[in-house]
């Protein structure tokens, strides 16, 4: 595992994947070695072979959906994904919205699209609107 977060070497997590692959129900570790969740969906821009990020459901019950950016994902594993975020800084992820304000702006974003149609398209998907 390297360098990268510690809860990999407390855990065998399996082996590495890609995101074509990830399954629905995998767990999510913040990168203190906490549980934030589960994955709810996988965003992509299919056409353009691009990891957008994961939704994920942070609570036992419906409706604690948050957006993970694929910049804030470490790794992805047939046991769980790492995320690069500590467990306060995961509970800070935003929610899905079908009219997301833009969080971030950055040019070299506009390839991969922004936040805000990042966050959409998780709204779109969750609502059942894809």
């Amino acid at each position: 595992m390297g360098d990268g977060p510690g809860y990999a070497r407390l855990v065998d997590l399996g082996p590495p994947i890609s995101y074509l692959v990830l399954a629905k129900g995998t767990p999510v570790y913040s990168s203190d070695s906490e549980c934030v969740g589960h994955v709810v969906h996988v965003l992509a821009a299919e056409d353009e072979d691009v990891f957008d990020g994961i939704v994920i459901d942070d609570r036992l019950g419906p409706g604690g959906h948050r957006f993970v950016d694929a910049d804030q994902i470490a790794e992805i594993h047939t046991g769980g994904v790492l995320l690069t975020l500590d467990r306060a800084r995961a509970a800070e992820l935003p929610e899905p919205s079908p009219s997301p304000a833009v969080m971030r702006e950055d040019p070299a974003d506009s390839g991969r699209g922004s936040l805000g149609e990042k966050l959409k398209r998780a709204w779109d998907y969750l609502s059942g609107n894809y």
